[in-house]
């Protein structure tokens, strides 16, 4: 039996929720490396995070399931500023998170940025929670489809 990885996570948090998702649509599924980045996530990047694994002959509909919550997302992230549905997380910055980047690259194995930022590709909107600051209209939405 051949299995495929559809998507790989940075945290276990988002890795469970679209593993239920994936098997409550019936979808046999299952989390490989979960522990190894759970236990020490520096190891993160090097072994490619956390991959959600789904058979080969499921592989065409998990991605559209995939796709669907990915499109709810963006239908429901909306700018408060600007309206725009091009909500994105990425590292915050300022020079603290600048410090530890450079910091963990050169004394770790890899860089990492203390803290990350939803940001509006628009314009230029920030905000630490995505759920309050970008709802749209009282629907309700989670983080996974940042992913």
């Amino acid at each position: 039996m051949d299995f495929v990885t559809i998507r790989s996570f940075q945290n276990y948090f988002t890795a469970h929720i679209l593993l239920g998702r994936f098997r409550d649509s019936g979808i046999e599924c299952f989390l490989k490396d979960e522990f190894t980045v759970t236990v020490d996530p520096i190891l993160s990047n090097a072994i490619g995070g956390i991959k959600l694994i789904v058979k080969k002959e499921d592989a065409e509909e998990a991605n559209l399931l995939l796709q669907q919550f990915d499109e709810a997302f963006r239908q429901n992230a909306v700018c408060p500023k600007c309206g725009s549905k091009t909500i994105e997380l990425v590292p915050k910055q300022t020079t603290a998170n600048i410090a530890t980047a450079i910091l963990t690259w050169l004394f770790g194995s890899y860089a990492i940025s203390a803290k990350n930022v939803y940001k509006c590709g628009s314009c230029g909107y920030e905000s630490e929670n995505l759920t309050e600051n970008f709802q749209n209209e009282g629907v309700e939405f989670e983080e996974e489809n940042l992913n």
